[in-house]
């Protein structure tokens, strides 16, 4: 086998290695099969949430193992295609094989990162939330720009994306939007996104053409599971009910349905903005309580969210990324120094790479000094 056969054949070896790690091969045979038998239980759904849960930790060992044994077949199978290449001469078939042990390689590589997501919460739903900072009707279209680009993130993956709550800028894009991803490791992903992200542009608003730099911040955090019970006194919270913004016309909203919960203790603010009061009481309680577990999170393992803490506020010397469209084009992570040129695609939702990057640096324990100087 070719050194460069050879050296991809080994990579793929440590995937695997990471990914039965990850997975307790050894045991997840026995899991699965306690697994089916709950599920045969004639009582299951008495329970619809716990039932659910279940079904849910089963399709994931299902999809785990499926994606180990898929991995570990094909690598066999393509090494058994150069050998026999290499002993017919078939040129042919061994560039096909050592073609696909290469696409192989990333798709395991992109298996052992997913599996890195095994944080408490990592599995969780996610709120993300995106506020304009420093630079007024420009960051306004900044955060716009980037809740684009999460949605866009959001529905490749094919998650459901819902608008909880938005804010409109005064002349163009949003001062804040918040919203509900669903779909498996949705915080695990987008956890790393926390934090202050820097725009440098020609700007479409300056009449002299002039570059602009722009700020705007993420925040992100889990939806609470339902097995997590988070208290909040009554005492601590502050309820309050306004008229949310419409379209305008007969079907202009003239009632207080929108609802502000601020804890008093924490100074956390929610909002929720949907046709019905109790509706958005609702929603805006679990946003409540999904900010509160993450501050709980953060408490516990601060390394893993380095993010969170250092965000600060939207502005110079806060950011974790910078998007620069003039004069050059280029996306930089200045947690990991991964960077790229495809600035149209990042900002289309291409955004595995750079999340994989800080995902990748969390695992090893580097400090963001430690990364931004290796």
């Amino acid at each position: 086998m070719r050194a460069d056969a050879q050296n991809t054949v080994e990579k793929i070896e440590k995937s695997l290695d990471l990914l039965a790690q990850r997975l307790d091969v050894e045991t997840a045979s026995f899991r699965l099969e306690e697994f089916n038998a709950r599920v045969e239980d004639p009582n299951l759904w008495d329970d619809p949430a716990a039932a659910q849960k279940l079904m849910r930790d089963r399709q994931m060992l299902v999809d785990a193992l499926a994606t180990y044994e898929g991995i570990k077949q094909d690598l066999t199978d393509n090494i058994e295609l150069i050998e026999l290449g290499e002993m017919e001469d078939d040129e042919e078939v061994v560039s096909d094989a050592e073609a696909a042990l290469k696409t192989l390689e990333a798709n395991a590589a992109k298996k052992e990162l997913e599996a890195l997501l095994d944080g408490e919460a990592d599995g969780n739903d996610t709120f993300l939330e995106v506020n304009a900072g420093a630079g007024g009707t420009e960051s306004c279209d900044w955060a716009s720009m980037l809740a684009r680009m999460y949605v866009r993130w959001a529905e490749k993956k094919g998650y459901k994306v819902e608008l909880q709550a938005e804010s409109a800028g005064e002349e163009a894009g949003i001062k804040s939007a918040v919203y509900k991803i669903t779909g498996q490791n949705a915080y695990g992903w987008l956890k790393s996104e926390s934090g202050v992200h820097r725009l440098v542009r020609i700007s479409p608003f300056d009449s002299a053409a002039k570059r602009h730099t722009s700020f705007t911040s993420v925040w992100v955090y889990p939806v609470v599971d339902d097995n997590i019970d988070i208290e909040v006194n009554p005492a601590d919270i502050r309820i309050d009910t306004y008229r949310s913004s419409g379209a305008g016309g007969q079907h202009v909203n003239t009632t207080d349905s929108a609802v502000r919960i601020t804890h008093n203790p924490t100074g956390i603010v929610v909002t929720s903005s949907e046709k019905s009061q109790h509706q958005n009481r609702d929603i805006a309680m679990k946003a409540l309580k999904s900010r509160l577990y993450q501050m709980e999170l953060d408490r516990r393992n601060a390394a893993i969210n380095e993010a969170h803490e250092n965000k600060g506020d939207a502005g110079w010397g806060n950011q974790i990324r910078s998007y620069v469209l003039q004069p050059y084009q280029m996306v930089k992570d200045l947690r990991t120094n991964y960077e790229t040129s495809d600035t149209k695609g990042v900002l289309d939702g291409d955004l595995d790479g750079l999340m994989g990057a800080t995902l990748a640096l969390d695992v090893s324990g580097k400090s963001r000094a430690e990364a931004q100087s290796s």
